[in-house]
């Protein structure tokens, strides 16, 4: 199934890269989060088909002894913190935060000369099963976890969680779904092409995201965005490629683009596969609920298209309790 999403939908993310390194300089931010946490600015060295590829990214790293759980957050920006990213609290929690900005990868748009695309394609067309955006997007996140490997005496890798917000939902999902290392996934509002049930979806359907978004795909996407019935797949697949690891899918319930029914469809579709199935009565969730029991879990939160602390906490709880 897995081979079936990245020859239909995402396209197959690269090889990894044939050398990788990883330069650091502790940023110039004094007593960062109190003095909790030490802040590193670090930079991927990798070498793709022969030619320098580098993005940066960042290391928040609680100073209080011992191993800690982390995220490996993809995000929209390369703020520390971000308003999608509360880094303080997540170190007050026990967390270590891992980051990166997508753009600094590769652009989000149809340009496939710009970054980790221009070094792969190189200005030539992509095949009909080669990676779109999202694509290049989870292989960075890949990188990252590279080097969280190497911080193994202050990381936990047995809580290792990659987590997104919106097309970066879809991201982690997918990144997840190609690299066991991660033990954890969370996506937050990631709606249609993410963990949002295509068949019958209401808001964003496959043929108006591809309209707009072809380039976060594989070019094979494109015979079934009138057509969501002929899928050999539906969203539910990738989340069950996950399996038997965790993920927790988050849903905002004024944001009817995405489809929180159709999210939480996905997570009773995929039950079967963890070895523990989604714990939830056989009903829509109402706003505010949480059904954290299962391997595979959603939260539905008031409001509206955001990745908010209160997503933050719910995946907090989530980890905590499988940990």
């Amino acid at each position: 199934m897995l081979r079936i999403l990245q020859n239909e939908e995402y396209g197959y993310l690269p090889a990894p890269p044939e050398k990788l390194k990883f330069s650091s300089e502790k940023a110039k931010v004094s007593n960062f989060c109190a003095g909790k946490a030490k802040l590193y600015n670090l930079t991927a060295h990798c070498t793709v088909k022969g030619k320098e590829f580098k993005f940066p990214f960042y290391y928040t790293e609680p100073t209080a002894d011992g191993k800690h759980p982390f995220f490996i957050h993809i995000n929209f920006r390369d703020c520390v913190p971000d308003r999608y990213m509360p880094t303080e609290e997540l170190v007050d929690n026990g967390f270590a935060v891992l980051s990166f900005c997508y753009k600094d990868v590769t652009s989000d748009d149809g340009d496939f000369t710009d970054g980790l695309a221009g070094v792969l394609y190189q200005g030539r067309e992509r095949t009909n099963t080669e990676g779109g955006k999202i694509a290049l997007w989870a292989w960075a996140a890949q990188r990252v976890m590279d080097y969280a490997v190497t911080q193994k005496e202050k990381l936990d890798l047995e809580r290792s969680v990659v987590c997104g917000h919106s097309r970066l939902g879809k991201t982690a999902l997918l990144t997840a779904a190609t690299d066991e290392r991660f033990k954890f996934c969370y996506s937050n509002d990631s709606g249609c092409c993410g963990s949002a049930i295509s068949r019958g979806k209401n808001g964003e359907t496959l043929k108006k995201i591809y309209e707009v978004f072809p380039f976060w795909f594989c070019k094979n996407l494109e015979k079934y965005k009138e057509n969501e019935d002929a899928l050999p797949f539906d969203q539910h697949s990738l989340i069950a490629c996950i399996a038997p690891r965790r993920v927790l899918i988050g849903s905002a319930s004024e944001d009817l683009w995405a489809d929180p029914q159709a999210e939480q469809l996905s997570c009773f579709a995929a039950s079967s596969a963890f070895l523990k199935g989604f714990d939830c009565p056989d009903r829509a969730a109402e706003p505010g609920e949480a059904f954290l029991k299962g391997d595979i879990a959603y939260h539905l939160r008031r409001g509206l298209h955001y990745f908010s602390r209160e997503d933050w906490a719910r995946l907090i709880e989530f980890v905590n309790l499988h940990s």
